[in-house]
């Protein structure tokens, strides 16, 4: 027997992360349908892991629409791609059956505040079911590392975070003076529109006032003139 246990240790996966009962995951499960295959993911809690070795299997609860749904996964097999996990629960049992009976923040579990950096996976999108692969459909984006180096040194768990926080308001307070700077530089750009708008207003009012002086001297002068021409057809 010792023999046998030696050579089924030898051929176990170890890709699997190490998530036990209480765990929120994310199961990628490989369906064929006719002559096409795609990754079909299940997302629940797991509430039970039975077996060991070669047999082991553990069930996934989740609600959809109202209904509870479980499904049993070998953990060994193959169909089973990728098991990504999303929270850690706190529990003292290794089977979750109560959960059956409670819905609502009565079926919520409470989780002790650890480093899970490592093992918890990122927040994806949710997978298109008719798709033949998961394909992730968001904007590309710049993806930070999971460590931030600062001074040579990795930084992990909270101080990571605070280190993202730090770098993030630091952005923010650039981003804050670059629209100061860009409103300035709006608002400017708009008075000088409004003075050369006024500016020709102007011009165009002085104009036309000169326009309309020397009407009104062409005016005068015409009568003046047609005087002396009405005195001579007298004297003929």
């Amino acid at each position: 027997m010792k023999s046998l246990d030696f050579v089924e240790q030898e051929i176990l996966r170890r890709d699997l992360p190490p998530f036990r009962v209480g765990d929120a995951v994310r199961v990628h499960v490989r369906v064929k349908e006719g002559d096409k295959e795609r990754i079909q993911v299940f997302e629940g809690l797991v509430i039970r892991r039975r077996g060991s070795g070669s047999g082991e299997t553990f069930t996934v609860r989740k609600i959809a629409s109202g209904v509870g749904v479980e499904r049993i996964f070998p953990v060994q097999s193959q169909l089973v791609t990728k098991v990504e996990i999303k929270s850690r629960g706190f529990v003292r049992r290794s089977r979750l059956y109560y959960l059956r009976n409670l819905s609502g923040k009565k079926a919520r579990l409470h989780s002790k505040v650890r480093d899970l950096s490592e093992l918890v996976a990122p927040d994806v999108n949710d997978v298109d079911p008719n798709a033949e692969e998961v394909v992730v459909e968001a904007v590309e984006e710049v993806v930070e590392t999971e460590s931030v180096e600062e001074g040579g040194r990795k930084l992990t768990g909270k101080a990571r975070k605070r280190a993202k926080a730090k770098e993030k308001a630091e952005r923010q307070a650039v981003k804050a003076v670059q629209d100061a700077e860009l409103k300035k530089q709006r608002e400017a750009a708009e008075a000088k529109e409004a003075e050369e708008a006024a500016k020709a207003e102007a011009e165009a009012e002085a104009q036309a006032k000169a326009e309309a002086s020397a009407a009104e001297e062409a005016a005068v002068e015409e009568p003046a003139s047609e005087e002396p021409a009405a005195d001579e057809e007298k004297k003929d």
